[in-house]
């Protein structure tokens, strides 16, 4: 946590003026990627004037995801059974190609894999947070348990130290993006990586964040935990030009911060 000294009054008190933790969520190709690839340009004093985030890192599940893919084909490769993917599903009573896992749990796994990335962070550096923000990014539908489940399974450190940014778009404009964004030379690509239409269909056609949020417009409920949230609306697109993203993340993350500070002053 980026922070400075005040004297008011004879009395030293510090000021927080960064996040800890964002979790970044969204459907795919909401713009996720795009947001956090602009605040990567920001020189940092004025990403930390405006949008509260220092020097930062990430920790995202798709390398982790995609990694186990690789490791099944290898597997596969060696004439050994593969272990957590197909390469086929089943939706709608057809038959298509494209990886999924076996079994749902794994969507789990993937959060306490994150879990123990950030550990690791605290563990090689016991003040992480005196000069960095971590951004904690990944999408949820409901197929395989949706936010509400994700979330359940985040660690405490996480859930306590969290803000999180959620970018909107509708499940039409998720499809659009994830066919425009697609090279299928580079499927494991961070900007790149695409779903088949049919695989994005079951799995995030359905989302439960307008459920997971109704019941307050401002944080999340977790366990014992409230979590401000705020919501970039990125319809009509805004991530295609940082002209954009600007003006509208300023004030999202500014209302972000207000309820962060609630909690947290």
């Amino acid at each position: 946590m980026q922070i400075k000294f005040l004297i008011s009054g004879g009395i030293m008190g510090i000021e927080r003026n960064t996040f800890d933790i964002v979790i970044v969520n969204g459907r795919p190709a909401a713009g996720k990627s795009e947001i956090i690839d602009f605040l990567k340009k920001v020189p940092l004093e004025e990403r930390i004037e405006k949008y509260h985030i220092g020097e930062f890192e990430e920790i995202d599940d798709f390398p982790i995801l995609w990694e186990r893919f690789e490791d099944d084909d290898i597997f596969e490769e060696m004439g050994l059974p593969r272990v957590f993917t197909d390469k086929y599903f089943e939706y709608e009573g057809k038959r298509y190609e494209g990886y999924v896992f076996k079994e749902k749990w794994f969507w789990n796994f993937l959060i306490k894999k994150l879990n123990l990335l950030y550990e690791k962070k605290l563990r090689d550096n016991p003040n992480y947070h005196d000069k960095y923000t971590l951004l904690v990014e990944f999408s949820r539908g409901s197929e395989h348990g949706g936010f509400k489940t994700a979330y359940q399974y985040l660690s405490d450190k996480i859930l306590s130290k969290a803000a999180t940014l959620y970018i909107y778009v509708t499940w039409e404009e998720s499809l659009r993006k994830n066919r425009r964004r697609f090279n299928p030379d580079r499927p494991d690509s961070w900007l790149e990586h695409a779903l088949e239409d049919k695989k994005l269909e079951m799995l995030y056609k359905e989302s439960d964040w307008e459920e997971f949020t109704k019941d307050d417009p401002n944080f999340l409920h977790v366990k014992d935990f409230k979590i401000p949230y705020a919501v970039f609306n990125n319809m009509p697109e805004k991530t295609d030009d940082p002209a954009k993203i600007k003006p509208h993340l300023e004030e999202v993350m500014k209302r972000l911060w207000e309820n962060y500070k609630k909690i947290h002053s």
